[in-house]
């Protein structure tokens, strides 16, 4: 089987890797296309000591599982999850103490051929939904998750920070809430696709401090941090949605000071996210960067890496 393995921070091409066998209650998957995000980017830099093919966003076809879903496309739910734990039991699957994390966590992923998870993670994808925007389910729930674990009001003031692909897609979603949103970024070009959808953007040296009721940080540094929590007013939310390689360094007694309430967030509802794509109310298109075979991961890797690049699939056939 071919596929891309990580070691020791070392991303090389495989083209004799064992195809996975499916467990009970697992399904196998072969993979049409699989999506690069910031996550695997990071995983190369050293976010956490994985060893194995990894890839989490992807849509695929049903080999072996449950007869309803032979020969169907599907998007699967990333965390694997026990079912017995103290977690699983009270409904939070998602922080299961035993779980596996397909591409991320002692569970090979998706950027190869086949991969397995277990069938009940697999949702169906519409025929509306094309393979490539398919792709984009996993990002787009981890974005909706933000709405479940805040509550949004069509007054609050909310800043997303940041401009790159999850950013492009937690404005998108937390625009179809009617709240008064701005999006801060760097890129020019960027900031043109969201405007186009007429979603207001800014600069940074327009933010007006201690003026917005949420913050979201989407950047993954130390500098996106702190734009966030300076635009919130006194015991505003502010939402951590990246993975971040290495410490950050804040400024707590601020926190304290203004009683900012700070929420990490990452995976969402597929389901959804799979009504939001097939009812086209968020647009992906303009986020695909590039398109690899998988013969080619590195060179999509490469390309993954330079400033400014958003979404990079790779395809399987």
């Amino acid at each position: 089987m071919q596929g891309l393995w990580l070691e020791d921070q070392r991303l090389q091409f495989c083209t004799d890797l064992p195809q996975p066998q499916p467990a009970e209650g697992e399904a196998l998957v072969r993979v049409l296309c699989a999506g690069i995000c910031n996550t695997d980017l990071e995983l190369l830099r050293g976010y956490y000591p994985y060893t194995g093919v990894i890839g989490h966003e992807f849509v695929g076809v049903v080999e072996q599982g449950p007869a309803d879903l032979i020969d169907q496309r599907v998007v699967g739910e990333i965390n694997a999850a026990c079912g017995v734990c103290h977690y699983c039991q009270i409904g939070c699957p998602t922080h299961c103490e035993n779980r596996t994390v397909l591409g991320i966590m002692n569970h090979h992923g998706a950027f190869a051929e086949y991969l397995t998870l277990p069938a009940k993670n697999l949702h169906l994808v519409s025929e509306a939904i094309s393979t490539e925007a398919a792709t984009f389910t996993e990002p787009i729930a981890a974005a909706l998750e933000i709405q479940e674990q805040v509550a949004i009001e069509r007054c609050d003031r909310i800043l997303v920070v940041g401009d790159g692909k999850l950013g492009q897609l937690i404005a998108q979603t937390l625009a179809l809430t009617g709240c008064n949103l701005r999006v801060v970024g760097r890129h020019p070009e960027k900031l043109a696709h969201l405007e186009a959808l007429g979603i207001s953007t800014t600069r940074e040296e327009s933010i007006e401090n201690r003026s917005f009721d949420i913050a979201v940080d989407c950047t993954g540094n130390p500098a996106g941090f702190e734009t966030a929590r300076k635009a919130l007013r006194p015991r505003g939310t502010l939402v951590m949605k990246s993975t971040y390689a290495g410490n950050l360094s804040l400024d707590a007694s601020a926190l304290v000071v203004d009683e900012i309430t700070v929420v990490g967030s990452r995976c969402g509802p597929f389901s959804k996210a799979l009504r939001v794509l097939e009812k086209g109310q968020v647009d992906v298109q303009p986020l695909i960067h590039a398109q690899y075979p998988l013969s080619e991961g590195l060179m999509a890797f490469k390309q993954a890496q330079q400033r400014g690049t958003l979404k990079v699939l790779l395809q399987m056939g």
